[in-house]
């Protein structure tokens, strides 16, 4: 009778002292109810749309994995919903406490240096807000807490994307250079000029390909196919062949169908002295790991795994 009494005392006493720590586990874990959103330019492609939205379904069960994440979302800048605002409202709605933004852009631009910040209050600009109603976009100031992650041009997963493409495309002549053919930015051209310039170092290490070339084929350029042409012209001018790669996100009929296939087809005998493929970096495994790995690291500052 002492022995099941005793049991039962030392059952007792090991339950006080578990179920307290398990408490405070929990209490830690589900203290800020934390939404991640995925925030990409938009575009009125589907198929552009598409990529991005794979990437969401892709990440969600990782970054959920550990509880510390509710849910995991798209954003559409512009163009399309969900927009932004829409999204932050439904979080707001749902009485989120934290949003973290992960920014899928390749590096700074007025988007993510000006546009993101005011749509979601963390700026307050006249000028952009301005300009931001002129093109429809909503601004709205959450009640949850915003906090945004790092451009992809932080980690090398977009180095090596290239180096991927570019090998793919290559007939290992050593008689061949390589076009790379960017969105650009007027307001942050020398941030995107070295972008190109260090993902063309790296192509030379990595591939041997010592002529590199860029040229931009976005709002910069008024969507022109020359810049495009006079890259390719300009590989042409060292090389025997050329090896044009979109670094864009996603693959958008007009940018990739039209702009930068205008620019090649304007090349005398392109069939044979132009590669080139309608492609993107997305889809890309890495990008997916890179966009589950930064998630990780802004939580850790909100709520420290345990």
């Amino acid at each position: 009778m002492k022995s099941i009494y005793f049991a039962l005392t030392m059952l007792m006493l090991w339950s006080c002292q578990t179920n307290p720590k398990k408490s405070t586990v929990e209490a830690s874990v589900s203290s800020s109810k934390i939404g991640v959103l995925l925030v990409n330019h938009g575009s009125v492609s589907k198929n552009w749309r598409s990529m991005l939205l794979d990437v969401e379904k892709s990440v969600t069960a990782d970054i959920k994995t550990d509880g510390r994440v509710s849910d995991v979302r798209t954003a559409f800048m512009e163009y399309t919903e969900p927009s932004i605002a829409t999204q932050l409202k439904a979080f707001d709605a749902e009485g989120y406490d934290e949003v973290v933004i992960v920014p899928i852009f390749l590096t700074i631009s007025s988007h993510t240096n000006s546009d993101i910040p005011n749509i979601c209050g963390l700026a307050n600009n006249p000028d952009v807000q301005k300009e931001l109603a002129a093109e429809k976009i909503e601004v709205y100031r959450a009640k949850a807490k915003v906090t945004v992650a790092p451009l992809l041009d932080y980690p090398s997963v977009l180095k090596k994307n290239i180096a991927r493409r570019v090998a793919a495309l290559s007939d290992q002549s050593g008689d061949e250079g390589v076009a790379l053919i960017a969105y650009g930015d007027a307001s942050f051209n020398q941030q995107w000029e070295e972008l190109v310039e260090d993902i063309g170092k790296y192509l030379k290490v990595q591939t041997g390909i010592g002529s590199i070339s860029y040229g931009w084929c976005g709002h910069l350029v008024r969507y022109s196919s020359e810049p495009t042409k006079k890259a390719i012209e300009k590989v042409l001018e060292l090389e025997e062949k050329a090896i044009v790669i979109p670094v864009l996100v996603a693959n958008d009929e007009y940018f990739q169908g039209e702009i930068i296939q205008n620019g090649v087809n304007a090349i005398e005998q392109h069939e044979d002295r132009v590669a080139y493929k309608q492609d993107a970096i997305l889809p890309d495994a890495n990008i997916n790991k890179w966009v589950v790995n930064i998630t990780k690291e802004m939580v850790d500052k909100i709520s420290p795994a345990i």
